[in-house]
């Protein structure tokens, strides 16, 4: 059996966690596993196109208590499936998302966010 710290988080733990993620954090990212070891292929995507284009931001990991926090991300975004980006707390997508909006030269807009202006 697998060690998971946290795992004994309940539902108001984690929505709180949530929603102070969302709040005090320019860009989040909801993922399986963390930035040195994502775990999912979805998750390692999102990881990498959001690197592309933002050096700093921060990641939460799901696995420690995933059903609360597929429930507590849906209240934000209608979504259960997880990753999960925030920019200015503001849903943006998940990988597939963050795909298309790189390939059409948008991504790096979208995680400016409203405190950036195009020049």
């Amino acid at each position: 059996m697998t060690f998971q710290p946290g795992s004994d988080l309940s539902d108001d733990e984690v929505r709180e966690r949530v929603d102070t993620a969302i709040e005090d954090n320019d860009v989040v990212l909801f993922m399986k596993g963390n930035q040195l070891m994502p775990q999912c292929g979805y998750s390692k995507r999102a990881l990498e196109l959001i690197s592309g284009h933002v050096d700093e931001f921060e990641t939460v990991d799901t696995l420690p208590a995933l059903e609360s926090f597929r429930a507590a991300l849906s209240e934000h975004s209608g979504w259960e499936t997880i990753p999960q980006t925030y920019v200015d707390g503001e849903f943006v997508g998940g990988s597939d998302i963050l795909a298309e909006l790189d390939e059409r030269g948008e991504l790096g807009d979208a995680l400016a966010g409203a405190d950036e202006t195009p020049a």
